[in-house]
């Protein structure tokens, strides 16, 4: 039988990856559901190809070939086995909530949806008895070599450094937005690169990666690991280290993370050659220069509503920074802003999440 899935964010970076894994293996899915944002020229090439059922984007009356529906009724629609979420942004976390509640599976690539709401997400997946499979590299690396995670002692995110990994604070301070861009191995959407410039998004990762396995922040340690060659990696109690090792390829996440558990040779990058790679360095992040995963750290222990705070204020500047309305570094210190006058909630709603966001994007703008 072939499993039935939805892509949310199919003209996206992730979506569109993911639409080449399906390609290598058309007789193991079919496409109930494609979603695009304003891009409707590429949505209407895909549902020429691929023949979904239906289609959203935010221009409704240009989708051709395929019966409308709202991303909300496309995920509590039933004949889903599984969801690939691979929208950007806030937007990802209604969608994930409703193909929970209708026990559908979630392959997750939306960050912020664990990262505003994660205990909430957590819960219902337990309670609807759903599998969360992240399809980020460094959490699916981690999903690949769990087996209990009661016997995990830490586990160790790697991260590549990005762009500025060996420029200096001051050159940061000055860098432009085609230098923040440039990052040096993965070919990601403009956000979650600029993101990885500032190591921001290993910071979400951790707080990802704190709901997705129930690891203690203090558990949970970060490596800058340039040849992004090892993924991640966890170490048991009894000091054995197992990592997940590839070519950097987000191929291979996300078939993973779509025909979990069985695996197929489907699309994959070159054979892996250790004598090829030659050699793996490590060395932990100057905090000094990469202020946004202290900030991360913290307000993960926070928990409760600080990181909705941080992240909302973090895309909104991310946002002015790509717009070159202010520098790479004001990214930072907006958040820190933001931060320092926030009032917390404890355990926000859905409602209460919402709100919060909408509160600091607005107070940000207005700081622009």
């Amino acid at each position: 039988m072939k499993t039935k899935i939805s892509i949310l964010g199919s003209t996206g970076s992730i979506g569109r990856q993911a639409l080449e894994v399906i390609d290598k293996l058309r007789d193991k899915f079919e496409i109930i559901a494609l979603t695009g944002g304003a891009n409707v020229e590429l949505l209407n090439k895909q549902i020429a190809k691929y023949k979904p059922k239906y289609a959203y984007a935010s221009s409704l009356k240009d989708i051709k070939g395929a019966d409308v529906l709202s991303i909300e009724e496309i995920c509590a629609n039933k004949e889903n086995d599984i969801i690939l979420v691979a929208v950007s942004g806030k937007i990802g976390l209604i969608p994930t909530i409703t193909a929970i509640k209708n026990g559908i599976n979630v392959a997750l690539a939306n960050k912020e949806t664990l990262v505003m709401a994660g205990d909430i997400v957590m819960e219902l997946a337990r309670q609807h008895k759903v599998d969360i499979i992240p399809v980020d590299s460094e959490h699916c690396a981690i999903h690949q070599c769990i087996k209990d995670v009661n016997q995990v002692e830490k586990l160790i995110i790697t991260a590549s450094g990005g762009p500025f990994l060996r420029k200096t604070i001051e050159e940061m301070k000055h860098a432009t937005v085609e230098e923040a861009l440039a990052h040096p191995r993965w070919d990601m959407g403009k956000k979650i690169t600029v993101d990885s410039a500032t190591l921001m998004n290993k910071g979400l990762e951790v707080i990802e990666a704190h709901h997705l396995f129930g690891m203690s922040y203090d558990d949970i340690e970060v490596v800058i690991h340039p040849q992004s060659i090892i993924h991640s990696a966890i170490e048991y109690v009894d000091g054995s280290v197992i990592a997940q090792i590839g070519l950097p390829s987000m191929h291979i996440p996300i078939q993973y993370a779509i025909t979990y558990p069985e695996r197929f040779s489907g699309i994959k990058s070159k054979s892996f050659s250790f004598s090829e790679i030659a050699r793996l360095d490590f060395e932990k992040p100057d905090i000094s220069k990469f202020r946004t995963l202290q900030i991360a750290y913290e307000c993960g222990r926070k928990a409760g509503s600080f990181p909705i705070c941080m992240n909302a204020a973090n895309e909104e500047a991310v946002f002015a920074f790509l717009d070159g309305k202010i520098k790479l570094f004001d990214i930072i210190n907006i958040v820190e802003k933001m931060l320092e006058s926030h009032k917390h909630i404890k355990t926000p709603t859905i409602e209460e999440i919402f709100e919060i966001d909408n509160e600091v994007r607005s107070k940000v703008k207005e700081l622009l």
